[in-house]
């Protein structure tokens, strides 16, 4: 464990970050989840309403590098082409 104060203060701060963190990308996979819901029950109306709200989440954890912007675009993408095939 840490021997010294600082090193006591960023194993906590490291600690603290690591929930946030978690809690981020969690809040990232159940958005990704409802759009997929919707996409398997055939509801491209109610897919478009969750992925319209899932890009934002999606966008601004990844600029706080929860993940990388290219994860995050990828992610998008992998969505927005299940939608479309939906409309299909």
């Amino acid at each position: 464990m840490a021997n010294t104060k600082q090193a006591r203060k960023r194993a906590r701060q490291a600690e603290q970050r690591r929930q946030h963190n978690a809690s981020q990308r969690s809040m990232v996979r159940t958005h990704v989840k409802r759009v997929i819901k919707a996409i398997q029950a055939g509801d491209h109306a109610q897919a478009m309403t969750e992925f319209n709200q899932a890009q934002p989440v999606i966008d601004r954890i990844a600029d706080k590098d929860s993940f990388s912007k290219k994860k995050a675009a990828r992610i998008k993408s992998r969505l927005n082409k299940r939608i479309k095939a939906l409309a299909a």
